[in-house]
């Protein structure tokens, strides 16, 4: 898989070659046009697609694990009206899931968070606001985040989350800094369940298990009426096939706190 790094060794190495070419008029102007046009596709689909691990290194399934597991993840909370009916529908069906809260959230709701974990269930960072915006902050700007999120958890649950995942799965070099500064693990999914902008649960539920197989990391929301109905029909669904829901660092064999 192409990395940020790589791909910048290449188009300079690129560019010099061009440039040598171009004072020799043996090259024209649109090959460097060309070259540049690549790299800011790259640049961009890199940035978006949190899979191809092209700025930094996340997890979004385990291949090598041999039992019949998955990782439940809800983004977005806690969210008083509907993490609470997540959490009913997991302990009915003995399901354990990882929450990557924002921290704004989290300073609102904090019982709901101290209610996440006394179930046995993960809390990760999903940063403080949660901004469109995310994207283009400074390193600066993103570590501030990151570390705002991480104290009010923090002082919620008297431990320190070092898993994140960033908002809207977006990365590029800011926030790759941020996390290797912070030393954070993050993790992306290997299914996604557009649970926030479906209108029709029935094919969400569809789409969902026709693609899950053992490791695989789903992620959902904790902030809709209509992830709430996918999430009883999958967990029904996990119950009569066999698979057994897990939290992240157990997927991944991994200390989640500090």
């Amino acid at each position: 898989m192409l990395k940020f790094k790589t791909v910048n060794i290449i188009s300079i190495t690129v560019f010099v070659v061009f440039l040598f070419l171009r004072i020799n008029n043996s090259i024209s102007n649109w090959w460097l046009i060309f070259i540049l046009l690549v790299w800011l596709i790259l640049t961009i689909i890199g940035s978006f697609h949190i899979r191809w691990n092209y700025f930094l290194k996340a997890k979004h399934r385990n291949h090598l694990i041999k039992d019949k597991v998955i990782a439940l993840t809800f983004d977005d909370g806690p969210n008083p009206e509907y993490t609470l009916k997540v959490l009913i529908s997991l302990k009915k069906h003995h399901a354990k899931a990882t929450f990557f809260c924002i921290g704004k959230h989290v300073k609102s709701n904090p019982e709901i968070l101290r209610e996440i974990v006394s179930e046995g269930h993960l809390v990760g960072n999903h940063s403080y606001n949660h901004q469109k915006s995310f994207g283009f902050l400074s390193s600066k700007k993103v570590i501030e985040e990151l570390k705002k999120t991480n104290k009010i958890i923090e002082q919620t649950i008297g431990f320190k989350a070092i898993f994140f995942r960033p908002p809207f799965g977006v990365v590029n070099p800011n926030i790759s800094k941020a996390v290797k500064k912070l030393k954070l693990h993050v993790f992306g999914w290997s299914i996604r369940s557009y649970d926030t902008v479906a209108k029709n649960p029935e094919k969400v539920y569809q789409k969902i298990i026709a693609k899950v197989k053992k490791g695989d990391v789903i992620l959902m929301h904790d902030s809709s009426a209509l992830s709430i109905d996918v999430l009883e029909k999958v967990l029904v669904y996990f119950d009569k096939n066999n698979f057994k829901t897990i939290t992240l660092d157990k997927l991944f064999n991994m200390k989640a706190y500090e």
